[in-house]
């Protein structure tokens, strides 16, 4: 059924080129270039260097491995299938197939054995940096002389693509400066992209650049040569240093008219093509049929029982020897949740001591909470994108991670530097390891940097924290490229991501409370530079704030609803005094979520936001959102244009973000515009007399 001539190797990565062009013929959609070009190299490490357990694809100490030039997917799929994973041979089948285990790009949670979601270019390298970087703090913390129960590698397959993408840069300068030496990527080096040859786009001397991050480089490295990539593995695990495999590879290897052009990236090769390259390999087997010596030769089940079982051994004497320690690496590595001790930080941070009445930023707020729940959550890795002392990230006692991370050297806190994107994507690598629960803070107005690895967060259901101050036009003299608009509405636009908005240090503590408590996604926390009052007695809100809004004031026989968040709550208590001042009863709803809000049930969403009253919602940012709470009738205060320089107390002048702008508009819609134009004189006056 096969040619015997041909090496066992060869066949076995001749195996992965068939399946990968069968798969993308039959959904007649997909890439079948990368995995006939990497097929060679994918046989070396995963048949002959790759520590892993099909059987158990979570477990602790397994090597991980991740396809950043994730259109590739088929690659993995074969690979997966041919080792043995839960992976049928009928899910290959259907390939790019609704709800199927194979979908068109590689998927956590869909397929046994992915790792991340890839396809996002750049984002997988990023990824696998905060892996092997999670592997390193890990083994430094817990692995203890004679017990080295954390020690495994990082390997990443990535193309040109990925290398295009700015991201790739921020990750990998970070990987030489933190001396990832357990982490190995191969890379692609086909010169072709989906425009055609890259020399006309990207001519960079790459192995020039990752030698300057301080990475080992192979170079020059023929991917199609067995001994040459076992060489060159072996050189990299040896390295000190994070290593690049420069592979001289063709896109679409096997195919007779295909190879080694554009053609052979994103498209099926055509019946006639397929049939060319199966005698082109002496392949003679029918579609997604393989011989039996291959697949014997390819099976990783009996050498990864074996290996997860020697673990699994030398674990059970760590935890005689450390009970405590091997108690808690279990917790962490296997996604557990939270320790009660954790727990009782996290509600010691939202009690009521009377500091929290005073005014106060709430990034300000936030770093009080860290300072309460820092030391009580050794998971906790936090970090800022070079704003530390502007984001207030870090907490009293922390541990700074700078530079190499030598033997035994760790941290709790990391300095990413002007890295907003590459900062996500390492997180998200931190947290799909295991063992950590990554936070990260920028600005607001620069999430827009890091916003495709919030997304993939979201998409990933990753428990990532970001932590963005600066959060409006209060910023103030930074001006309009400083001064967020859009970016809290954009946010709550992306699925699975909870936005919170605080108004004072109470809800800052319950926001990080449940973003910390949840295990299903990401939060990001919108923070002020601001001071801002104390908005109400805790003891009464905290599980109120829980449930994304609630009712902060209500008086009797109410004629109007105001809603707001953040900085604009106070703003909305101020305006219901110079209602009442009018004999206007004001009830004041503040919405620190709206994604935890709305998935409340109907009945607790009416009781807070009661339909037969007229509805104000104020936000200093843009308005389109918060129709949906006020309805066709009422009305919003916001701001759809870009600010300015200048103090903050001026800005929310000039743009109406008062409590008398609000107070009239509320007038409006109870009494009339006539009405409300006469009030606003009492209420300007009254404003004018308070300050």
């Amino acid at each position: 059924m096969t040619n015997t001539s041909i090496p066992l190797r060869t066949q076995c990565a001749n195996a992965i080129r068939v399946l990968a062009m069968d798969a993308v013929q039959a959904a007649n959609s997909g890439h079948p270039g990368m995995p006939m070009g990497m097929a060679d190299i994918a046989e070396a490490l995963w048949r002959h260097h790759l520590k892993h357990d099909p059987s158990d694809p979570k477990w602790i100490d397994r090597d991980r491995f991740v396809v950043s030039n994730g259109h590739g997917s088929m690659l993995l799929y074969a690979l997966l299938h041919l080792s043995g994973y839960a992976l049928p041979m009928s899910e290959l089948k259907r390939f790019r197939q609704l709800h199927s285990m194979t979908p068109g790009h590689p998927e956590i949670d869909v397929t046994p054995g992915v790792e991340t979601t890839t396809g996002p270019l750049g984002q997988g390298i990023s990824n696998a940096v905060g892996m092997a970087l999670a592997e390193k703090l890990l083994a430094n913390e817990f692995n203890r002389p004679g017990h080295a129960v954390i020690d495994h590698r990082t390997y990443v397959f990535l193309g040109d693509g990925c290398l295009m993408e700015g991201i790739s840069h921020e990750a990998c300068s970070l990987a030489g400066t933190w001396g990832l030496n357990k982490l190995v990527a191969f890379y692609d080096d086909n010169g072709i992209s989906i425009d055609g040859d890259v020399k006309g786009w990207f001519n960079d001397d790459t192995p020039g650049r990752f030698e300057a991050y301080g990475w080992t480089v192979v170079r020059d490295v023929d991917g199609h040569d067995a001994a040459a990539l076992d060489r060159a593995i072996a050189t990299a695990r040896a390295s000190q240093k994070p290593v690049l495999v420069c592979c001289k590879t063709r896109i679409g290897h096997g195919s007779p008219n295909r190879a080694g052009t554009a053609k052979a990236h994103g498209e099926a090769l055509g019946d006639a093509e397929i049939a060319l390259t199966r005698q082109a390999l002496g392949w003679t087997l029918p579609p997604f049929e393989l011989p039996a010596e291959v697949s014997a030769a390819w099976s990783a089940v009996e050498q990864g029982a074996a290996a997860s079982s020697e673990w699994q051994t030398r674990f059970e004497a760590y935890s005689e020897a450390f009970p405590e320690l091997a108690s808690e690496l279990l917790r962490r590595c296997n996604h557990e949740g939270l320790s009660m001790k954790a727990d009782a930080a996290l509600a010691a941070a939202c009690a009521e001591p009377e500091a929290k009445r005073a005014s106060v930023a709430t990034r300000k707020a936030s770093q009080d909470v860290l300072n309460v729940i820092g030391p009580a959550i050794p998971e906790l890795l936090g970090g800022s994108a070079d704003l530390t002392g502007s984001n207030l990230t870090d907490w009293k006692g922390h541990l700074p991670l700078k530079g190499l991370i030598g033997n035994g050297a760790t941290g709790n806190h990391v300095h990413y530097g002007v890295r907003e994107f590459g900062m996500a994507a390492i997180m998200n690598g931190l947290a799909l390891h295991g063992g950590y629960r990554p936070y990260g803070g920028t600005f607001l107005t620069f999430s827009d940097y890091a916003r495709n690895g919030v997304r993939m967060s979201a998409l990933m259901k990753l428990p990532v924290v970001y932590v963005f101050t600066h959060d409006s036009i209060g910023l103030g003299e930074d001006g309009p490229t400083h001064q967020p608009i859009e970016h809290a509405s954009s946010l709550r636009l992306i699925p699975n991501v909870d936005v919170w908005r605080p108004a004072d240090a109470t809800e800052t503590a319950v926001a990080w409370r449940e973003s910390l408590r949840r295990d299903d996604g990401p939060a990001c926390l919108c923070l002020t530079r601001q001071a801002l009052p104390h908005a109400g007695d805790s003891h009464e809100r905290l599980d109120a704030i829980a449930r994304g809004a609630y009712v902060l004031r209500q008086p009797a026989g109410e004629q109007v609803a105001l809603l707001a968040s953040g900085s604009e709550v106070g703003v909305a208590l101020a305006a219901a005094a110079l209602l009442a001042e009018q004999g206007v009863a004001a009830r004041v709803i503040s919405v620190p979520c709206m994604d935890v809000f709305e998935r409340q049930g109907a009945a607790y969403r009416a009781g807070v936001i009661p339909r037969h009253l007229p509805r104000v919602a104020v936000e200093a940012g843009s308005t389109g959102l918060w129709w949906k709470f006020v309805g066709e009738d009422g009305d919003v205060i916001g701001l759809d244009r870009f600010g300015e320089s200048a103090p903050a107390g001026q800005l929310f002048e000039l743009f109406g973000i008062t409590a008398a702008a609000v107070a009239e508009r509320a007038l409006r819609l109870v009494r009339g515009p006539a009405a409300a134009g006469s009030a606003a004189g009492n209420a300007g006056r009254a404003t004018a007399a308070s300050h």
